[in-house]
């Protein structure tokens, strides 16, 4: 997404890049490696999925660590029913005219406050959400429980494995390493964590 040419573009505005360490970046760089190297994965093109960050309102570890939106409803479609009102997304797009179909995020300081493998197996459940397609939808599986199959556990443990995959093909260590420390150690390390803001996109009633 708009990484590279956002901080391009902030540069221009104010001759210089913020220092500090972009959260958004290094979610994105791996999820990059990840569709890269895992098959199950490589449908994935991460130009069009919009990597974001938000702050949580409590410091406490219950709740929301990351999260995939679509951008499309069902099958792709740009329109589609809600609460039997037909509607549309609002679009996104990236400095650079390219439309995004997926806004992911990450919820700080949550995440970062995982342990090394929770976060892995976090970042591998979003990515696992994005249909096959990669066509804005969802992944469905069957049944009342479409975006985690019939058990959220064994959903996690697949994400396990396919971490524990990832892992044994020895992506390098900077790639990943600042998934082992906490907010505050990212913090000492490399100073204030920032990163893209994406608001999030809106039903709009089809009149």
């Amino acid at each position: 997404m708009p990484t590279r040419q956002g901080r391009r573009d902030l540069k221009q505005r104010t001759g210089h890049v913020p220092k500090g360490f972009n959260i958004t970046d290094r979610v994105r760089a791996i999820c990059a490696d990840i569709s890269q190297h895992v098959p199950e994965l490589a449908h994935i093109d991460v130009n069009r999925i919009g990597f974001a960050f938000a702050q949580t309102r409590k410091a406490v570890m219950h709740g929301m660590q990351a999260s995939l939106t679509p951008l499309r409803f069902e099958d792709g479609s740009l329109t589609g029913e809600y609460r039997g009102r037909p509607m549309r997304v609002q679009r996104v797009f990236d400095n650079d005219g390219r439309e995004m179909l997926y806004i992911y995020t990450v919820y700080l300081p949550r995440f970062t406050n995982l342990d090394f493998r929770e976060k892995l197996i976090t970042i591998f459940h979003e990515l696992w959400h994005i249909s096959p397609e990669f066509n804005g939808d969802l992944r469905r599986h069957s049944g009342r429980c479409y975006a985690h199959s019939h058990s959220q556990s064994e959903y996690d443990a697949h994400m396990a494995v396919l971490a524990d995959r990832w892992l044994k093909l020895q992506p390098p260590e900077e790639l990943f390493e600042f998934l082992r420390l906490d907010f505050a150690a990212i913090e000492q390390r490399y100073g204030r964590v920032f990163g893209m803001r994406i608001a999030r996109p809106r039903l709009l009633p089809i009149s």
